[in-house]
Parts: structure tokens; sequence; C-alpha cells
């Protein structure tokens, strides 16, 4: 198999949101778009990543004492910049698909934004862009 670049596996069209989008908007984003990481940009430069788990991790307990009232209010009040992972692990465009996967399996992590040296996002890559791959790979020997 060549040399697989990240770039040539990257999801291109990638939604993004600022770090004063609310939790609900955000949440609502990666239900309707069925994603499950969002990069977060201010001024055309990566600043964060909001993953599913974030949101999940950032809704309240069941055993929560205040009211389904208090709850939205204060989900709906709440922005990403609170929860989101600042400065996550990125990747550049021209890194091999070998690096990615290592990357994401020593961070435990399933996918990355792609970056260029500017700091501008270019794309992202996921676990299921690499088995995209690898499915391509396996059909041409068959």
């Amino acid at each position: 198999m060549k040399q697989e670049l990240v770039k040539d596996w990257m999801t291109r069209d990638v939604m993004t949101i600022t770090p004063h989008t609310s939790l609900p908007e955000a949440h609502r984003l990666m239900t309707d778009k069925q994603i499950r990481r969002l990069p977060v940009v201010e001024n055309g430069q990566l600043v964060g990543l909001l993953t599913l788990g974030d949101v999940r991790g950032a809704e309240p307990s069941e055993a929560t004492s205040l009211s389904i009232w208090e709850v939205n209010t204060l989900l709906a009040d709440m922005e990403i910049n609170k929860i989101m992972t600042r400065q996550p692990i990125t990747i550049a465009p021209e890194a091999t698909i070998n690096e990615v996967a290592r990357v994401m399996l020593e961070h435990k992590i399933s996918g990355l934004p792609v970056v260029n040296s500017q700091g501008k996002i270019m794309g992202i890559i996921t676990e299921s862009d690499i088995f995209r791959m690898v499915v391509r790979e396996w059909n041409k020997d068959n």
C-alpha cells in the first residue's frame, strides 16, 4: 500500500462553530448533521474542539435538584468556550494516514482537526475516513 496522505482522505467541508455558540445550538447542529465533533474557530483560527462527549458531560445528571426550567435556562446561556477542548491535538494535511492513526491510538481519540501551518482549519480526519481507505485498499486486492 502506498503512503496515503491525510489531505486525500479528510473531510474538507467541515462544520465549525465559534466559542460563543450556545450549548443547545451546538448540540442541535451535531444531532441534525449526525456529527460527533465540531472544530471551534475564532478569527479564522482553530481555538478548540467540541465533541459529543463534551456536550453529554455538560448536561445535568438525572439526580439534579434543579427544575427542568432551571436546567434549560442554565444550558441555554452556556457557551461552548466553557466546555470545549482548548488547543486540541491537530494534524497537518501532508501527514500520512499511518501518522494520524498512530496519534489517534496514542491519545485514544477518534478524530483530529486538520490544520495548515498558519492554524487555519483545512478539514477533519476521523477513524471512519481511515476505515474507508482500508476498505478501498482491500477491495483493490479482490
